[in-house]
C-alpha cells in the first residue's frame, strides 16, 4: 500500500482558502472524511481528493462491489463491470473524473482496459467545455472541449464508446 500524505485541518483550510472552523464543520457534517489519530484529526490526500471530486458537482461516483477473478479485479455497478486496481474488497465506492474519459466513435487498440459502448443521453455546456452524459448501463459523464464536441458531431442519441484506464478509477470505502 502506498503512503498517503496526511494533512491537518489547518492545512486543508489554507488549501481551500476557508477557516479552520469551517473544515471542522465539514468533517462533522460528513462532507470531508478524516482520520482520528489520538486527539488529532488528519485528512489523507485520498480523502481530500475524494472531497474535491464530490464538490465539483459533476463526478462519476457509484456504489460498487469488488470481484476478483484470477489476476484481474473488477468493480460491479449494476450490470456494468469496470476494471479497477485496488486491494479493497466487498462493497466500495468508485469515482472516475470526467476529464479522464475519452469518447470515441469506434474501438481502437489502447492500454485502456475499460471500453463501454453507450448512447448520449444528455449534453451540458460547462464554461469552455462540454459535459457529455453517456448511458453505458449507468450514466457516465465525460468532459471534453467544445472543439472535440463539434468535430465529433455529438448529439443526443449518438452511439459512442466511453474509454478510460483502470488507473483512472478511484476506489474507496
Amino acid at each position: 500500500m502506498s503512503e498517503d500524505i496526511l494533512y491537518t485541518p489547518e492545512e486543508i483550510a489554507q488549501k481551500l482558502k476557508i477557516t479552520k472552523g469551517t473544515v471542522y464543520e465539514m468533517i462533522k457534517r460528513g462532507e470531508l472524511e478524516a482520520h482520528r489519530i489520538g486527539r488529532y484529526l488528519r485528512i489523507s490526500r485520498t480523502q481530500f481528493d475524494n472531497y474535491l471530486m464530490k464538490s465539483r458537482g459533476f463526478d462519476n461516483t457509484y456504489e460498487a462491489f469488488i470481484i476478483k477473478t484470477g489476476d484481474e479485479t473488477f468493480a460491479q455497478v449494476g450490470k456494468v463491470i469496470i476494471h479497477v486496481n485496488t486491494s479493497l474488497e466487498g462493497q466500495v465506492k468508485i469515482a472516475i473524473r470526467p476529464e479522464n474519459i475519452i469518447l470515441s466513435k469506434g474501438t481502437f487498440v489502447s492500454s485502456a482496459r475499460n471500453v463501454h459502448k453507450g448512447k448520449v443521453i444528455d449534453i451540458i455546456n460547462v464554461d469552455s467545455s462540454v459535459l457529455v452524459v453517456v448511458d453505458i448501463g449507468i450514466p457516465i459523464k465525460a468532459l471534453i472541449t467544445k472543439k472535440s464536441f463539434a468535430e465529433m458531431g455529438i448529439e443526443k442519441g449518438t452511439e459512442l464508446y466511453v474509454v478510460f484506464k483502470t488507473m483512472s478509477v478511484t476506489v474507496y470505502k
